[in-house]
């Protein structure tokens, strides 16, 4: 064979082995040193070829599928700074457990460290934030090198895939020429034709004497809570509210949890935690003896610290990717087991863990803090604690729901409450940063049935270039804009109490017109005026295709005023209750 021959072997054999593991997008950014792997790729037909200019976004939408597909998703790009633009995203899958598939194309070893163009280091770039590297061998005429290259693929996806799910990365070394020889017998592969290897993953579990241990532990305590965080697993739904009905346990939903939404049964789902968790006396009166917590750690500050005041009950952390999501150093058992897996086999060994009494407490004080919560319903300006209350009813059956991070994710955690629609929420809270939402959310959509993203304008800001994905591939995502001209959160944080460079420092406000930028996407923006006509522009544009933004203006000490004002007046509610059931 020539070198023609060899690198088009090499990589066709790789690209047919990634296929056969399952993965069926690759998101592409265009460069020359990926020249051959990018051409290879054009040519599956199992293989969705999905192109992105901007590494960033690249990377960030290629989350979003993942996200949305729940399996491995392959992303490309060329050597140099082009790799380097990976990694917010990558650190991102890491954290939130999302599977990447990453090769980056480099230069050959002859041309690394002596003044190359385009050449940086590639090795580990990532460090530890992938699961596992490896640096490929050049592409050789041997079918030794065509086993190789084909074991290594599997072996990537089966790591990128085991739980904890994450990122892994290939490093592709390629030397000029670039063009790979395509012809009808590029994907003809004479060895395993079915797959080279399968890798079998299996979910952790623990043994029936240790479940019989914790259920000893847990049988015939009163006061006991569930906190439930980020879980994308589908079935864990139906299998955490059964443990909660045979144990009296109330469930503390985040609503990354997927429990706030859904035909489940709501019946022990407490949402309105982090609102009354703010009270000190219902803290002492909820004092919990026992918490069994699933999934990552949740978003409410209020449920955090309310955990971590209550050090000395026994703290059962449920993990089934095996890490330590224990920041607080709350666990008193460290159990690795998965989830759902983990709550069915729980119930063979547990009677009940209460009498029902402690379980009706948290729901007379989520009763009465939501029927506080009605008013909210009735201002009468543009609010953001009214967008996430009304939220629910607003959104389509089978909708999904993309939420940005700062203040719409602790909205949502606040004011959206359970609901029997079922409406997917997705954020990313790896890092709980704000690049790439804007790509991340789109990725998502490319695979669900309507998605709307409801976002800050400093997040927007922060990736209105990923809108291109959107006008490239048609892609229809309605994107509720709340904006407050700075950043809104830092009005609750401790800087605004130094007035004198807050704005400078922390406010930040931008003062952009987005509608020019939007139409530049060829997006539909609806600068909303009131209520009437957002509900009316919602109900209008559901099932329409294309970008559809909607603006809601709000401001951010008015929005402080709010907040504050609805947890005093609520707060105070609960502690005529607790005083009179005390």
């Amino acid at each position: 064979m020539n070198h023609q021959e060899s690198l088009t072997a090499y990589i066709a054999a790789f690209i047919s082995e990634l296929v056969l593991t399952g993965v069926t997008d690759v998101v592409v950014s265009p460069g020359s040193r990926s020249t051959p792997m990018a051409m290879v790729m054009a040519e599956h037909p199992e293989l969705n070829v999905h192109i992105h200019v901007d590494e960033r976004s690249a990377a960030f939408f290629a989350l979003g599928i993942a996200k949305a597909l729940d399996r491995p998703v392959a992303m490309l790009c060329t050597s140099g700074t082009a790799a380097a633009n990976y990694f917010p995203a990558i650190v991102e899958a890491r954290y939130s457990r999302v599977p990447l598939i990453v090769l980056t194309a480099d230069r050959p070893h002859e041309l690394r460290e002596v003044g190359a163009p385009q050449a940086i280091d590639q090795i580990h770039l990532y460090g530890h934030h992938v699961k596992w590297f490896a640096e490929m061998a050049l592409p050789e005429d041997n079918n030794e090198i065509i086993r190789y290259t084909r074991t290594v693929c599997a072996r990537a996806a089966a790591i990128a895939a085991a739980a904890p799910a994450g990122p892994v990365h290939l490093n592709f070394p390629f030397r000029e020429p670039l063009i790979p020889k395509l012809d009808d017998a590029l994907f003809q592969l004479s060895e395993r034709p079915k797959g080279y290897v399968k890798v079998h993953n299996g979910d952790l579990t623990i043994d029936d004497e240790q479940f019989k241990m914790i259920s000893e532990k847990l049988n015939g305590k009163e006061k006991g809570i569930i906190v439930c965080g980020n879980i994308a697993d589908e079935s864990f739904a139906k299998a955490v509210t059964q443990l909660s009905e045979a144990l009296h346990y109330p469930i503390l939903a985040d609503p990354l949890s997927q429990l706030r939404s859904g035909t489940h049964s709501h019946d022990h789902i407490i949402e309105s935690y982090d609102t009354f968790l703010r009270n000190e006396e219902a803290k002492g009166f909820l004092k919990p003896d026992v918490v069994l917590r699933f999934g990552a750690m949740p978003i409410s500050k209020a449920l955090t610290i309310f955990l971590k005041e209550n050090h000395s009950a026994d703290q059962f952390i449920i993990d089934g990717g095996g890490d330590w999501r224990d920041p607080a150093a709350l666990s008193t058992n460290m159990i690795f087991c998965n989830e759902t897996l983990f709550c069915e086999k729980l119930l063979a060994f547990v009677g009940s863990g209460s009498s029902g009494e402690y379980l009706g407490d948290w729901k007379k004080v989520n009763a009465l803090t939501k029927e506080n919560m009605t008013p909210i319903r009735d201002i009468a300006e543009l609010s953001e604690g009214r967008l996430f209350y009304q939220l629910a009813d607003m959104l389509p059956e089978g909708a999904t729901l993309f939420v940005g991070n700062s203040m719409p994710i602790r909205d949502l955690d606040s004011f959206f409450l359970n609901n029997n629609k079922s409406i997917k929420v997705m954020a990313n809270r790896g890092a709980n940063g704000i690049d790439g939402t804007v790509s991340t959310a789109l990725g998502a959509a490319l695979y669900s049935k309507s998605l709307y993203l409801v976002l800050g304008d400093l997040t927007f800001f922060h990736d209105l270039n990923g809108l291109i994905a959107a006008k490239l591939y048609d892609i229809d995502i309605h994107i509720i804009l709340v904006n407050n001209n700075g950043g809104g959160i830092f009005s609750f944080l401790a800087q605004s109490e130094h007035p004198k460079n807050f704005e400078l420092l922390f406010g930040t406000p931008l003062t952009i017109e987005f509608e020019h930028a939007v139409k530049m996407f060829n997006g539909e923006f609806i600068k909303i005026k009131d209520w009437q006509q957002f509900e009316s522009e919602m109900m209008k544009s559901e099932g329409q295709s294309g970008i559809h933004v909607y603006e809601i203006a709000t401001k951010r000490d008015e929005n402080l005023k709010e907040h504050r004002g609805f947890w005093a007046s609520v707060s105070q509610e609960i502690s005529n209750f607790v005083k009179g059931e005390r």
